[in-house]
């Protein structure tokens, strides 16, 4: 399941929100070795200050933090815009109909100890899950499109499940990998087609009634 946590309301889920930073930690900066701060164990950059939302997979049974992503309003400070101007040399994406996703992340605590088949099935499902669940909260929120930056492996796994983006700007190779600035649509073929891959049919936002999604606040 998903879970929306508001920026502004951090405080009141500190002990995920902590655990989420922690995640981003091991993922971003141990395995895939980018460069971003960690301090204290925990990867947070100064786009956590701009009251993002957080989409937060849990497991149903245990509450177990399985995986996250951050999504930011374009018309604020957001990465495409103000880190990776270099993709879209023509000016980043500024409507309040376009959102920004980033620091999308699988947490490895949650199949660490899984066979190598059941940890693929894992990663996949809550891949596909927090997919389904940024398209339910842009939908209900009046959001259009989603932005993001990623790389050739995100680009070939996007492909493998269907999720279908257009590449805007100009791909570019960052460090040792090529770097891409997609738009993706969010619309009812796209949840289609992501639930048909995930066999996630059902709604996968936990605690959002329909017209009551929080909103970042630059929107």
């Amino acid at each position: 399941m998903i879970i929306i946590i508001e920026g502004a309301e951090r405080d009141r889920h500190s002990t995920l929100i902590d655990e989420m930073f922690r995640m981003r930690a091991t993922v971003f900066a141990d395995r895939l070795e980018w460069d971003v701060t960690v301090t204290d164990g925990r990867e947070i950059d100064r786009f956590d200050a701009e009251d993002p939302l957080y989409l937060l997979s849990l497991d149903e049974r245990t509450g177990a933090l399985q995986g996250a992503v951050r999504l930011l309003p374009t018309t604020s400070p957001n990465m495409l815009r103000d880190v990776f101007p270099v993709l879209v040399p023509g000016g980043a994406p500024a409507s309040p109909l376009i959102w920004e996703s980033s620091r999308f992340a699988v947490n490895p605590a949650t199949f660490n100890a899984c066979e190598r088949t059941e940890a693929n099935h894992v990663v996949n499902r809550t891949t596909i899950e927090l997919l389904c669940g940024i398209v339910e909260v842009c939908q209900r929120a009046g959001v259009e499109h989603v932005v993001s930056v990623f790389d050739a492996r995100m680009a070939r796994i996007f492909r493998t499940i269907d999720c279908v983006f257009e590449v805007i700007g100009t791909p570019t190779r960052i460090g040792r990998t090529m770097t891409y600035a997609g738009i993706f649509d969010m619309s009812d073929t796209m949840r289609k087609r992501l639930g048909e891959a995930g066999r996630l049919l059902a709604p996968v936002l936990a605690n959002v009634e329909p017209r009551q999604t929080p909103i970042p606040r630059h929107a």
